[in-house]
């Protein structure tokens, strides 16, 4: 089963690609970005009117005749009102983009976030989370400052340069030939280098979330590390991933940042050709001074969108790299679609059939061999055989997680695939080896199991998981917090509560990850207690460890290389002296 690879190179194009999708959410809310291009508008060109005053002032100061005052006052007056009400409508103009940005991003967020909840298992099995959590908040935030503050210098620009390029044809046509010799030098420095910079800025997206991914990674396991003494190589390693990420964001920046002093530098030789220019024409009487003040004030316009743009390319490359990743995720396969008619479980026995099932994770190695076995309602069906045997595989293919290359698995008589995944799944209820609660109180973590679970059906479920032993002993009782995924309760109250959270599941279907180990005698005794009272009246599939908690099974399936070698009740595999003798004995003798 071929995984999807969210960090391959990206096509030929795609910088566009990713422009356009960014427009797809701009257009989301048409009205806001509307009003905001007109607001632009009328700030750029209440603020172009300046200069243009400005010339004339001049040229009223410089009669013969001597100053009109009269004219130069007006002239300034002017100027004031249309530069307050370009202050007024850009600062306008800067709020309403804030919000549209925050808006845009809300949407993108979301829309990542419930991609997540799409994707296939395989796709997740093959990602760090690390990857998944940069790409939810520092790509998407990224992408935010790109929005609020870049988009709108860049769309500014274009409105600014325009206008300021007819009021340079107005003040002065022959000037503007002059100057039309270094903005072609500084749009292409810009070009050039914003192709150069933009693979930059993705290497150091890409970068920071493998740093992110092995920082999470380690820090889960810190006590383990700490147990075998692999600080050193742990710290080694975090060292040499930090540096990556340091001299991807130390490339991307210094290249980037270079942009800007060039074109500066472009810029700032324009206007020494223009002045020279200028001085001479005023000589020869081809201009007014005042043509030459509205020409350099405009040149000085014209070619500032053009040193900002050139500033805020490398964060614009790094916006366009950011979205591109976020884009890459949305765009990643969903899990296969429903049968079309696909049907709603809704009344389950429980009888499990496999049937010659075959299967293979990435299509070559294959795990599970013609493997067929039936479960009747009710029973009680263990699975054991060492690490990497395919015992999880079967679960993974029971919860469709995974579909089979061949063969069949039945749910009650019908393949699984005609039902729906989401019914399908509702029909079992879980409890793994690794506990998952989450931030609220342990009232809410067992009423998890069950959409408007009351207050004593939770406290009833956890008197028979045997919760409620310690619960009254904590201050807020049910209503304690549960912190960093339980890190406040023993691992032993965590598996307690997780049990009790399936209790209260109606589902007639039971996976239960057996999870023991690292408990003390007492609490193990009560967690093999509560085991047994969930599994009463469901059809159980118990991943096995210890092979003390499946002695009662109904059957008892010995897996191994992707086979079942051997099945019967535990009495009938013991007298068989066969592989699953070979584990017991292991174990208890």
């Amino acid at each position: 089963m071929a995984v999807t690879d969210l960090t391959a190179a990206p096509a030929k194009g795609s910088k566009r690609a990713v422009l356009v999708r960014l427009a797809k959410y701009f257009l989301r809310y048409k009205w806001r970005v509307l009003t905001a291009f007109f607001l632009m508008l009328g700030s750029n060109l209440f603020a172009l009117i300046g200069p243009w005053l400005s010339g004339l002032a001049i040229d009223a100061i410089a009669l013969e005749s001597g100053v009109d005052f009269a004219a130069v006052s007006r002239c300034c007056l002017l100027m004031t009102i249309f530069y307050v009400i370009a202050s007024a409508l850009s600062y306008i103009l800067s709020v309403l983009m804030i919000r549209l940005s925050q808006t845009i991003v809300r949407s993108m967020r979301q829309d990542v976030f419930d991609k997540i909840l799409l994707l296939p298992v395989s796709l997740m099995d093959g990602m760090q989370a690390g990857d998944l959590i940069n790409r939810v908040s520092y790509d998407i935030d990224t992408v935010n400052a790109s929005l609020s503050n870049d988009i709108l210098q860049a769309a500014t620009s274009v409105v600014t340069v325009v206008g300021a390029f007819v009021g340079m044809a107005l003040a002065s046509p022959i000037m503007l030939t002059v100057l039309l010799v270094t903005v072609p030098i500084a749009v292409v420095i810009t070009v050039v280098r914003s192709k150069t910079v933009r693979p930059l800025f993705r290497k150091r997206s890409a970068k920071l979330a493998q740093l992110n991914g092995f920082s999470e990674e380690m820090l889960s396991g810190l006590k383990t590390i700490k147990a075998y003494g692999e600080e050193a190589p742990i710290i080694e390693k975090f060292r040499q991933k930090n540096t990556e990420a340091v001299d991807a964001y130390y490339a991307a920046d210094y290249y980037g940042s270079l942009i800007g002093p060039a074109v500066n530098f472009v810029n700032n030789l324009g206007t020494v050709l223009i002045s020279t220019a200028g001085a001479f024409l005023y000589l020869y009487g081809f201009v007014s001074l005042g043509n030459i003040s509205s020409f350099l004030l405009y040149s000085r316009r014209f070619s500032g969108p053009i040193n900002e743009y050139a500033n805020i390319m490398g964060e614009i490359q790094s916006a366009l790299a950011a979205a591109e990743r976020v884009f890459r995720l949305l765009d990643a396969p969903e899990e296969t679609a429903d049968v079309e008619n696909a049907a709603q479980l809704t009344e389950v026995r429980g009888a499990v059939a496999f049937e010659h099932v075959k299967f293979s994770y990435d299509g070559e190695r294959e795990i599970i061999h013609d493997l067929s076995f039936e479960a009747a309602p009710g029973q009680t069906v263990a699975i054991v055989g060492p690490t990497g045997a395919g015992k999880t595989t079967l679960v993974n293919l029971m919860m469709r997680f995974y579909d089979p290359q061949s063969g069949r698995i039945l749910l009650d008589g019908t393949p699984i695939d005609r039902f729906t995944r989401r019914s399908l799944r509702a029909a079992f209820t879980m409890v793994l080896q690794d506990t998952w609660l989450f931030e609220g109180t342990i009232f809410e973590n067992i009423a998890y199991g069950k959409e408007g679970a009351s207050r004593e059906e939770v406290e009833r479920v956890a008197k028979e998981a045997h919760v409620d032993d310690f619960v009254h002993m904590l201050p807020a009782g049910y209503d304690t917090p549960v912190t960093d995924g339980g890190a406040n309760l023993s691992k032993g109250q965590r598996q307690l509560i997780t049990i009790a959270r399936a209790m209260l599941s109606p589902a007639k279907m039971l996976i239960l990850d057996e999870a023991t180990s690292n408990v003390d005698t007492r609490t193990e005794i009560l967690i093999h207690d509560a085991m047994a009272k969930l599994m009463r009246g469901r059809t159980s599939f118990v991943i096995a460890h210890r092979l003390t908690t499946i002695v009662g099974a109904d059957l008892i399936l010995v897996v191994r290389d992707g086979d079942v070698v051997e099945r019967g009740t535990h009495r009938e595999l013991l007298a068989a002296g066969g592989f699953y003798k070979e584990i017991y004995s292991a174990q208890f003798e």
